[in-house]
């Protein structure tokens, strides 16, 4: 500790001691005010991430105004609900411009609707009616944040009218990021908040009002990409629900996705004919399964939306773990959606925390 005394201007006072001394308050370096001050900053945002990320993990999904209820929809410049367009409606109301996609079950156009672009599904092949059916009542059933939202449907001439899209499907995420206005969202945080998205709506499927779904229409890793929109503020919901047969282990209801034999290294190992190629493949004989093989297609789904940006890397290995449990042969040995959802949630909060302490090092 410094002390400083008085200086004494009196001449005659020179050689007489002092009556007293004084001590200054301790001198503290500039430096390490600095060092405490980025240290308070630090502990408060850390405190901050820790509260916030507690009360909302995820990016805020739901509409503004509330969900409508059952039979009602309302768009994002709507301020109201209003109840699905009836057949009369879509044929008075909704105006077909072009056709923009094609699958096995169903015909996808972009239309107008009051001035608002839609989208517009009809059946493809009459032979996959009940297919397209089945699609039509999950999307009416099923509505919520996860679920692309349903503007009308009519049944006499197998149409269905949903919200519009424009970036189009989740397989083209590296396309869209590649654009230069959408570069500033081409970072690991972002990629990740898609992936929580994604295990987010497998988590409702099979904890959803119906009981436990499972996605069937996804062989490989393109057809699962297909299934899923990605919104304008980046955000991911469910689209093709055509082929989502129900699980019921209490009654013993398991399921089986179609009736042929599947192939390939993205589905599930209880997916593929288990008697090997030298016994013909007979549907009947073919053992049923459960919703743990949407589970096993976890890892390379998310493996495809972190991509190659500054960080993604890091975000694997702190995912290694659970994907690695979501990759065991056994079925019952995989974790569930619920407690991957778990897990990514905990790594994206980690992650965040050590990026705000690694900056506030690097301002040092």
């Amino acid at each position: 500790m410094t002390v400083e005394y008085q200086p004494n201007d009196n001449p005659k006072s020179v050689g007489k001691k002092s009556p007293s001394v004084k001590h200054a308050r301790p001198r503290v370096p500039h430096t390490l005010l600095l060092l405490l001050a980025l240290l308070l900053i630090n502990f408060l945002l850390y405190i901050y991430l820790d509260s916030f990320y507690e009360m909302s993990p995820l990016p805020v999904n739901s509409q503004s105004h509330g969900p409508c209820p059952s039979g009602f929809f309302r768009l994002e410049t709507m301020k109201n609900c209003s109840p699905w367009l009836s057949c009369a409606a879509i044929r008075s109301q909704v105006r077909k411009l072009r056709l923009v996609g094609e699958g096995a079950v169903k015909q996808v156009f972009l239309g107008e609707w009051k001035e608002r672009k839609v989208a517009i599904s009809k059946l493809a092949s009459p032979a996959l009616q009940e297919d397209f059916l089945h699609g039509v009542a999950m999307l009416k059933s099923l509505q919520s944040e996860y679920v692309v939202t349903l503007l009308g449907y009519c049944k006499e001439n197998f149409t269905v009218v949903t919200e519009y899209h424009p970036l189009g499907a989740l397989r083209n995420l590296d396309k869209t990021l590649g654009q230069v206005k959408y570069q500033m969202q081409n970072t690991w945080q972002n990629r990740l908040g898609l992936a929580i998205d994604y295990v987010s709506i497998i988590n409702y499927l099979h904890n959803s009002p119906l009981g436990t779904l499972v996605m069937c229409d996804t062989n490989d890793l393109e057809k699962v990409l297909s299934q899923y929109l990605l919104t304008t503020d980046f955000r991911v919901v469910v689209n093709d629900l055509d082929a989502l047969p129900l699980v019921n282990k209490d009654a013993g209801q398991l399921v089986k996705c179609g009736p042929r034999e599947i192939h390939g290294d993205f589905v599930a190992p209880e997916q593929l004919w288990p008697y090997g190629s030298k016994v013909e493949f007979r549907d009947e004989d073919m053992p049923p399964y459960d919703e743990k093989t949407d589970i096993w297609k976890i890892p390379p789904v998310t493996d495809f939306l972190l991509g190659h940006v500054e960080g993604s890397d890091i975000a694997r290995f702190h995912l290694f773990d659970i994907h690695a449990e979501c990759r065991k042969h056994d079925p019952a040995m995989r974790p569930t959606a619920g407690r991957v959802l778990d897990t990514y949630k905990s790594v994206l909060l980690s992650l965040r925390k050590e990026l705000v302490v690694s900056r506030s090092r690097d301002m040092l």
